[in-house]
């Protein structure tokens, strides 16, 4: 690992310049019940994507209690463009009712308590903490665990130990923005099957550039 204080400093100051300080929601959503069923629909499957079918879905199921009390098979139809619809249907109809029976219809703003709600894991409890309570929280996902390998953050392959060792060493003001950062980065220039170093910003910075 690579956790040298200038290192560090470095790459976070090299994102910001690129990337700006504005932390920055993709997934659009008018209340936290809505942002919560956007994350868990964002599973495996572009943002741009969810934002295509959650208009219509939140016109239509336009409370939570309609969530909660639909029939699954109708709100399989409406988010089947989305993959794994059978089971994000079953976790958003499950989440609307527990929402309603322990929280009082408000979406919980603790780990634990998030972690009570189905399909929720600790990167999805993680960006609700970040975005909708603003409360520090390190996202890993697939491009964060990756990178955050090559630049010498971590030497863990498991998403929590990742995220045990970012929080480590980034500033807690950095650990929301890093999240959506290093997506950017992921998904232009740090490709998981061909990355671009030569063009990289961060080249001077990462290890594997190098190789």
């Amino acid at each position: 690992m690579n956790t040298d204080r200038k290192h560090v400093t470095e790459v976070l100051r090299l994102l910001d310049a690129e990337y700006g300080t504005e932390d920055i929601c993709y997934l659009d959503h008018e209340s936290d019940y809505e942002f919560l069923f956007a994350v868990i629909l964002s599973a495996q499957c572009t943002d741009a994507r969810v934002n295509m079918v959650t208009p219509h879905l939140y016109a239509k199921f336009d409370t939570l209690e309609k969530f909660a009390d639909c029939d699954i098979r109708d709100l399989e139809r409406e988010i089947h463009s989305i993959g794994f619809y059978h089971a994000k249907a079953a976790n958003i109809k499950a989440s609307a009712r527990r929402l309603l029976d322990a929280y009082g219809g408000k979406v919980p703003d603790t780990m634990e308590e998030l972690l009570t709600l189905p399909g929720v894991g600790r990167k999805t409890a993680n960006v609700i903490l970040g975005n909708i309570y603003r409360k520090p929280s390190v996202v890993v996902d697939t491009h964060v665990k990756r990178i955050s390998k090559k630049l010498g953050f971590t030497e863990e392959t498991d998403p929590e130990k990742v995220e045990y060792d970012l929080m480590k060493i980034l500033p807690e003001e950095n650990w929301i923005r890093y999240n959506m950062q290093i997506i950017t980065l992921g998904r232009t220039i740090c490709t998981a099957r061909k990355p671009d170093c030569a063009h990289c910003f961060l080249k001077a910075e990462c290890p594997s550039a190098e190789a």
